[in-house]
Formats: structure tokens, C-alpha cells, sequence
């Protein structure tokens, strides 16, 4: 205890720098999907695979049928999205952490049914699945 007191700014700095930490980590996803329900979802029909990569990531290689709109642009486009409303809309980007800011954005917007590639393209092609160039 003596130590504590003695130390108050270091044990307060440690205790600020942890929390720090563990924000991120707490802060809620939003639905994430594998890339085999993603799979399934897209087999069922009724859904719309949005890609929130530049378009020059886009054009290297994409899901088929992808509709692609950059997350820097989704805010001016969403209303190219409104006729989807009903529809599962899945959100990929290249690792997962783009298509997340896209789905809360989304959601915000009053879409429904929105879920995120868990992995993004890294872990569509790492598990072997079809892209288009």
C-alpha cells in the first residue's frame, strides 16, 4: 500500500495506459460473418456484397458481383444502397477493420441486416474462395 502511495503517477499512468488498451477491445463489432456463411448468405439470393476498398483495390480483385463504394465515400453514396434496405447487406474490405466502420455506418443509416467479413478479402482468398479480377 505504501508503494501505491508513494507511487500514485505511475500506478495512475499504468492504470490510464491499460484502459487505453483495452478500449478497442471493447468497443462493440457489429456482426461478423465467416467466409462460409458468407458463402451460404450469398447463395441464398437476396443479398448485396458491398466493398468498402479504393478502387484500385477493388479492380486487383473483388467477390463476384460486388458493388463497390470506398468508405470515404460511403457517407455521400449510401443513397445508392436505399433499394437494398430489405436485402443482407455483406460488408468486405481487405482485413476486416473498413468493412466494421462501413456496418455501424450502415446500421446508423437504418439498414438492417448488415453483417461484416470477418478477415476481409485476406481471409476469402486464404480459404481458397472464387475473386474476380
Amino acid at each position: 500500500m505504501k508503494f501505491i502511495l508513494d507511487n500514485i503517477f505511475i500506478v495512475a499512468i499504468a492504470a490510464i495506459s491499460g484502459g487505453a488498451l483495452l478500449f478497442p477491445a471493447l468497443m462493440p463489432k457489429g456482426r461478423r460473418a465467416t467466409a462460409l456463411q458468407v458463402t451460404q448468405f450469398i447463395n441464398r439470393g437476396k443479398t448485396l456484397v458491398l466493398d468498402v476498398r479504393g478502387a484500385d483495390e477493388f479492380a486487383a480483385s473483388h467477390l463476384r458481383d460486388a458493388k463497390n463504394i470506398p468508405l470515404a465515400d460511403l457517407g455521400n453514396r449510401i443513397a445508392e444502397l436505399e433499394k437494398s434496405k430489405t436485402r443482407t447487406i455483406v460488408v468486405v474490405c481487405q482485413s476486416g477493420a473498413r468493412a466494421d466502420k462501413a456496418a455501424r455506418q450502415l446500421k446508423t443509416a437504418g439498414f438492417e441486416d448488415v453483417v461484416s467479413l470477418e478477415g476481409g478479402m485476406t481471409a476469402w482468398t486464404a480459404a481458397g474462395l472464387p475473386v474476380t479480377k
